[in-house]
């Protein structure tokens, strides 16, 4: 999959078969859409390209509301969309003048006359434009002048997979991580660089590898511990890496996998001040700091809760331990 950070990179088509939206999550129900653009696209010759935007249109139209999280982020958004067989990903700055485009300019300026639209695949309730004015009236009516076709996935068929990005986003602040794997077909993950943090945990025998999640629009699942999967390589970088051809990824960007269990709190016990993520890696003794490292969350197994001291806190982490083993040992 080619990916394009600007319209302008982007190199008209002949036969372009098009979706347009946000995606966040590539749920269930986006997949219907996407699955279907690549079918169409591999039927009839044409190439399929997903027009999507960052930041996300809400974080422009309504800065001052910070309770906006993502699913993924953009490079995570793209590795996914890759597997699924995309060929072209444009990534759309969004902006305050691209959002005052009236829909008929939106249709002729960007998915006739930029991207080369023959096909336009669009889920029930798309809409496009300034104040969104855009629906598919007006796609019916532009399609008669520019001679494009047009598909429309119903709404039976998308909520017939009942799930949406808001009860994913719910599910992850719930800590049900499983849930939310249903929903999306794959396990949530976060990545980011290995930071240094103050050493409690390798004085009670469970060191861990601190994470600092440099997008802070991402959406971090609630306080707790979980069983993870933790993947990383030699070179530093994780499959969350951005990367311009992901249908090409150097070799050296291939992780190996490791098990353990992470934590994401406030560190009651020691009257932690900040929010920390910390995972326990399994059979692990390298130091890796400043490496970039992907974490898997596959189930939730308990709250975070305030102990009386170290040692208690210590005996209930040999427990948590045990479950998180026992649950790889069932998968």
């Amino acid at each position: 999959m080619k990916i394009y950070h600007q319209l302008s990179d982007f190199k008209k088509l002949d036969n372009a078969v098009v979706t347009i939206g946000t995606f966040d999550g590539v749920h269930f129900g986006h997949q219907k859409i996407i699955n279907r653009l690549c079918e169409l696209a591999k039927t009839t010759g044409g190439e399929s390209v997903i027009l999507t935007f960052f930041p996300h249109p809400r974080m422009i139209i309504d800065p001052e509301n910070q309770d906006l999280k993502m699913i993924n982020t953009i490079h995570e958004k793209a590795e996914i969309l890759a597997k699924l067989g995309v060929d072209h990903l444009i990534i759309t700055p969004f902006t305050r003048d691209f959002s005052n485009l009236e829909p008929a300019n939106y249709i002729k300026d960007i998915l006739i006359d930029t991207i080369g639209t023959k096909q336009l695949i669009v889920g029930y309730d798309h809409r496009f434009g300034k104040d969104r004015k855009g629906g598919m009236d007006e796609l019916i009516k532009q399609a008669e002048v520019f001679k494009y076709a047009i598909e429309e996935i119903a709404e039976q068929d998308i909520n017939d997979v009942a799930v949406s990005s808001t009860k994913i986003r719910a599910a992850l602040l719930d800590g049900d991580v499983s849930l939310a794997a249903t929903y999306l077909g794959y396990d949530f993950s976060i990545s980011g660089p290995v930071i240094k943090g103050d050493k409690i945990g390798r004085t009670i025998g469970f060191p861990t590898a601190n994470i600092f999640v440099e997008e802070t629009y991402k959406l971090i699942p609630g306080d707790g511990i979980y069983a993870v999967t933790i993947e990383m390589n030699e070179g530093g970088k994780a499959e969350g890496s951005k990367v311009e051809d992901a249908n090409h990824i150097p070799s050296n960007l291939l992780p190996s996998t490791f098990k353990g269990m992470a934590y994401i709190g406030q560190r009651p016990t020691i009257n932690g001040m900040t929010r920390n993520i910390e995972v326990n890696i399994f059979d692990f003794d390298r130091e890796i700091y400043g490496q970039t490292i992907k974490m898997n969350f596959l189930k939730f197994l308990r709250h975070d809760v305030k102990f009386t001291g170290l040692e208690a806190l210590t005996v209930q982490l040999h427990q948590d331990k045990e479950a998180t083993l026992a649950y790889f040992s069932q998968r």
